[in-house]
C-alpha cells in the first residue's frame, strides 16, 4: 500500500513555459503547487518496515528521508551481518503539470563511535527507473571519532539527471553504511555509525532542481 505524503502550498510565484518553448534552463524558484511523494518500497537492512519516513519541505525546495534504525557497527555485541546495513527507496515524485526535477545536492547526516584504527564509509547512488544508476559516492571516516557526521554530494548543473517530462517514473536512492575494524581491538570496543541519533534529529536531505517542460502538443 502506498504512503502519501503531502507537501504544504509554497509562498512563491509559478513559473510558467511559453507556448513555443523547449524544455527551459534550470531556475531557481520551484512551482507553488503542492508536491506529493508516493513510497512505493523501503527495502534493506538499515530501514526495515516503518523505520523510514519521507516528507517534503513546505518551500518544494527539498524533501527529507529520516531513519530510526539505521545503524552499522562492529565488536562488542555487533553480529557479523552488522557491518555493513543498507537502505533501497522507491519513490514517486508527482510535480506540477508543465515542471520537471532533478536531485543535484544530498546532506546525509548522523552519529558515529568510531575507535582508533577502525573506520566507517557512507556511500549513495540514485537513479530514475529504466535510466542508468548515477557513479556512487562515497565518504571515508577515520577513528578514533566520537561525534556527529555530515556529507554532501553536490552535482553542476551540466551533470545532473532529470525525470523525463510528462513521465511518472519511480526515483530509486541507494545508500549504505559500512563499518571496518581495521586495527581496533574488536573484542574489547564496539565502533558504530547511524544516519540518525539519539539526541538529534539526524537525517538525510534530497535538494530538488526544476526545469519547465515544453507544452503538450
Amino acid at each position: 500500500m502506498l504512503t502519501t505524503i503531502a507537501a504544504a502550498l509554497l509562498a512563491f510565484s509559478a513559473v510558467t513555459a511559453p507556448a513555443s518553448a523547449a524544455q527551459g534552463p534550470h531556475f531557481p524558484d520551484p512551482p507553488n503547487d503542492k508536491i506529493v511523494i508516493d513510497v512505493v518500497t523501503v527495502n534493506g537492512t538499515g530501514c526495515p518496515q516503518g523505520t523510514a519516513a519521507v516528507a517534503v519541505s513546505t518551500d518544494n525546495t527539498k524533501f527529507t528521508v529520516t531513519y530510526s534504525e539505521y545503524l552499522a557497527q562492529v565488536g562488542v555485541g555487533a553480529k557479523p551481518t552488522d557491518m555493513r546495513k543498507n537502505c533501497q527507496l522507491s519513490l514517486v515524485v508527482h510535480v506540477p503539470q508543465g515542471f520537471t526535477y532533478a536531485i543535484a545536492q544530498t546532506d546525509y547526516r548522523g552519529y558515529a563511535n568510531i575507535q582508533k584504527g577502525a573506520s566507517f564509509t557512507e556511500k549513495a547512488n540514485y537513479y530514475f527507473q529504466g535510466m542508468s544508476q548515477t557513479t556512487p559516492i562515497s565518504h571515508k571516516f577515520n577513528g578514533p571519532k566520537d561525534d556527529n557526521w555530515q556529507t554532501t554530494d553536490k552535482l553542476e548543473i551540466d551533470q545532473v539527471v532529470y525525470a523525463p517530462c510528462g513521465e511518472e517514473r519511480n526515483f530509486n536512492i541507494n545508500t549504505e553504511l559500512r563499518v571496518d575494524a581495521g586495527t581496533s581491538n574488536t573484542k574489547e570496543t564496539t565502533s558504530f555509525a547511524t544516519m540518525d541519533s539519539t539526541d538529534t534529529d539526524y537525517s538525510t536531505v534530497y535538494h530538488f532542481h526544476w526545469k519547465t517542460c515544453p507544452p503538450k502538443p
